[in-house]
């Protein structure tokens, strides 16, 4: 698999989850995204460490590693080695949750086959595991957000950010567009990943919730990820707007 298959991959997953996002005037694409933020966690195959080496292989390296410990996740920040967007690889770290939820994500976890564990789309096959029963997601979704989503969804894209001097209209413009598209953006400036610098202008909108099957049969709607707008508050700033999402104080050196 090369760059090009794995972003397509990526995004075919997406918007396989939000339609609604797919279909917005201004036509997102893998090609005008400015970073691509994926959710995946500490665990076996898929914890950061055991992704890296794919996606150096699909050219990407290394830009800084940034420590959440109020959220128990760490974030890698990815530069493509050709024009592309930047990845940004969220890591749960199971080991921040109590007791419980860590045994429950955990249990899940550890019930993925073996030759779905395997490869270089782990990242683009969706969820790895069971689906867990409507019960066990909440508790997990008290526990941390992400340990829901993980559970329920698998590691994936969990949403795309785009830069509006890229696409060409201000910030003020494209809000607009978006909540006539019906997409009302969320007052949680961090859109449950991560902290953004006060370099940017943010706004996250969370996509349509979906109706999902649990494990039980019993059908819920539970929310997916979304789609960000950013904006460089600085116009002399000639840094890529990815370069700038995460706070500074928050970047750490990990051995």
């Amino acid at each position: 698999m090369q760059c090009e298959e794995f972003l397509q991959q990526l995004w075919l997953d997406y918007v396989h989850l939000h339609p609604d996002l797919g279909s917005l005037d201004f036509k997102p694409s893998p090609k005008n995204a400015e970073y691509l933020v994926i959710v995946t966690l500490n665990h076996g195959p898929f914890s950061a460490e055991a992704l890296l080496p794919t996606l150096r292989h699909f050219g990407y390296r290394c830009a800084g590693q940034y420590a959440m410990a109020d959220r128990g996740v760490l974030i890698t920040l990815l530069s493509p080695a050709t024009p592309g967007p930047w990845l940004v690889l969220g890591e749960l770290q199971p080991g921040t949750l109590t007791r419980e939820p860590r045994r429950q994500l955990e249990a899940l976890v550890n019930q993925a086959q073996h030759c779905d564990t395997r490869g270089q789309n782990l990242l683009c096959r969706g969820r790895p595991w069971p689906m867990p029963d409507w019960t066990t997601y909440q508790q997990l979704r008290q526990a941390h957000p992400l340990a829901a989503w993980l559970a329920a969804l698998g590691p994936r894209l969990h949403h795309a950010g785009f830069d509006c001097d890229s696409l060409g209209h201000p910030l003020e413009a494209l809000d607009q567009r978006l909540q006539q598209a019906g997409l009302i953006r969320s007052s949680d400036r961090q859109s449950g990943v991560f902290p953004v610098s006060a370099l940017l202008d943010y706004r996250f909108y969370p996509a349509c919730t979906r109706r999902l099957a649990f494990a039980d049969g019993d059908e819920h709607r539970i929310a997916l990820g979304g789609i960000a707008m950013v904006q460089k508050r600085l116009s002399n700033n000639h840094e890529r707007a990815a370069e700038l999402l995460l706070p500074e104080h928050t970047r750490c050196a990990i051995a």
